[in-house]
């Protein structure tokens, strides 16, 4: 193969001293979904595993999970009311049922306050509620109770006989066997009644006093997350419950690693298909039996993503201009989904999938400072975007700071950055060692063959290499490559120096080819 970094003592070699900038290139197309590989240095495969131990939550992209509960379970025990679910006897001729003095269970209210409230818990304002249904009747004090109870983990066949006894509730069931699956979503901070209400509102259960006695049985209701699940309609409160617990209900529920890329990429090596974020999302939107379900097409994401009503799909402003300019319309959207786990409802049309997600991104890279943080370094918030995706598929997290300042230090000077990441982002089959048919191909993203940035980004960044776009490192770098497939990289000013460095990585075969 005629890859140029085998051969240094070309001309054409020594006659490009901006060469090799690209040399950090971790191709994360190297790896694939079901089989990882080294990554060339960095995390093995981008899939959620490897971001998670890597801290990838501290980074802004929490995994839609939710703390542990914020509040004892027994700070809600109700007074006269003993753990056999016999009432006490009273000498005072108080009433009996809930009715603490909230401020003995307040502890450590700046720890309560930043805690979110998971699915399943139970609120400050809802104990308040709670509190003030106390005062009016007796039975809608004990009938709060055991709505807190059920919240933090159940209360007991006994407690379950009182609120059927008091409640006064119609507890009208379906008997089943069930109809059509329909998706019902479950809000953050949701309670049980909420998720009650929900449920018969979509027909699943057939009053919402089925679904909420039967949760009164099931501790699994603890642990239920935010997001959508696919249930049948028409069946008992009992397997409504079950089916919302089980693992294989949830649906359009989405992971997006660091540096993934629209869509699939096959390795140069192994023959393995990358699967894009069009195919990752097609997978997550399936809904029905799992025999005949219905899903969205990778095709029909593409050509969604494509359109050119940009406010439809949900392009920010920041990036609307630059979005209607790039050259193909089906890498218009690239970047702009941003890494992370993400909920979409499948139940939507392509176009409003697209768009839920990428507003949602817009609104986590705002959060980051994107739309004035440019001005440091003398870019606009989309082409803080674009170097955030180069500094992703360059360079290891450690090294990020290092490669925004040589992009930032490049564009100063006017100073081509061929990065092969650029290269490759233009071919359907790609592999870190670019030929030099491969560089020399012109299209819109080749750093090669033009100065300045791509045409789009290529590829989701974190929010970690984003941050790092908008406060580079400090120095004069002009160079840097990875010199083996640990990861170590080098960063020089000198060119001499970065030859030197390029023949330790040729050394270390990190540059050999399969092609």
């Amino acid at each position: 193969m005629n890859d140029h970094r085998q051969s240094p003592g070309r001309p054409e070699f020594e006659s490009a001293p901006g060469y090799a900038g690209d040399h950090g290139y971790n191709d994360h197309d190297g790896s694939t979904d079901e089989e990882p590989g080294y990554g060339y240095g960095h995390r093995a495969d981008h899939d959620y595993d490897h971001y998670e131990a890597q801290g990838y939550e501290a980074q802004g992209y929490e995994a839609q999970g939710y703390a542990p509960h914020a509040y004892a379970p027994h700070a809600y025990a109700p007074r006269g009311y003993d753990s056999q679910g016999s009432y006490e006897s009273r000498e005072d001729g108080a009433d009996y049922g809930y009715e603490p003095e909230y401020d003995e269970y307040e502890y450590d209210d700046a720890r309560r306050r930043a805690l979110p409230t998971a699915v399943g818990q139970v609120s400050r304002g809802e104990i308040r509620r709670m509190r003030e249904a106390a005062r009016r009747k007796r039975r809608g004090r004990v009938i709060g109770v055991l709505a807190g109870a059920v919240l933090l983990g159940g209360v007991g066949a006994a407690g379950i006989a009182v609120y059927d006894r008091m409640s006064g509730r119609d507890v009208a069931d379906y008997a089943g066997p069930g109809g059509p699956e329909v998706v019902v979503q479950v809000h953050s901070g949701d309670t049980a009644e909420q998720i009650a209400d929900e449920m018969a509102a979509k027909d699943v259960v057939k009053s919402e006093a089925a679904f909420y006695r039967a949760a009164l049985h099931n501790d699994a209701m603890s642990s239920v997350q935010p997001g959508y699940y696919s249930i049948a309609t028409q069946i008992s409160g009992s397997d409504a419950v079950s089916a919302l617990v089980s693992p294989n209900a949830r649906v359009g529920a989405l992971v997006i690693s660091e540096g993934r890329q629209l869509h699939d990429t096959r390795d140069a090596q192994t023959g393995a298909v990358k699967k894009g974020i069009y195919t990752l999302i097609a997978e997550a939107s399936c809904v029905g039996h799992a025999g005949a379900p219905t899903c969205i097409t990778y095709d029909q994401l593409n050509q969604a993503g494509s359109g050119s009503d940009l406010s439809a799909l949900g392009v920010p402003d920041w990036a609307r201009k630059q979005v209607a300019n790039v050259p193909d319309r089906d890498r218009q959207l690239e970047g702009l989904i941003a890494a992370g786990s993400w909920d979409f409802d499948p139940t939507l049309t392509p176009v409003q999938i697209l768009n839920q997600l990428v507003s949602a991104s817009a609104q986590n890279y705002e959060s980051t400072g994107i739309k004035t943080a440019g001005t440091n370094v003398g870019l606009d918030p989309y082409q803080m975007l674009v170097v955030a995706s180069l500094v992703e598929r360059e360079a290891l997290p450690a090294d990020f700071a290092k490669v925004a300042r040589v992009v930032v230090n490049r564009l100063a000077v006017d100073q081509p950055l061929q990065f092969d990441s650029t290269v490759n982002y233009a071919l359907d089959t790609t592999e870190v060692a670019t030929t030099d048919a491969d560089r020399a191909r012109v299209t819109p993203w080749n750093t090669y063959a033009m100065p300045g940035l791509p045409a789009t980004p290529i590829s989701s960044p974190s929010i970690n290499a984003l941050r790092a776009v908008e406060n580079p490192a400090p120095g004069d770098y002009l160079y840097f490559v990875t010199i083996d497939k640990k990861g170590t990289t080098l960063f020089t000013r000198d060119y001499n120096e970065h030859l030197a460095n390029i023949e330790l990585a040729q050394k270390s075969g990190i540059l050999d080819s399969g092609r």
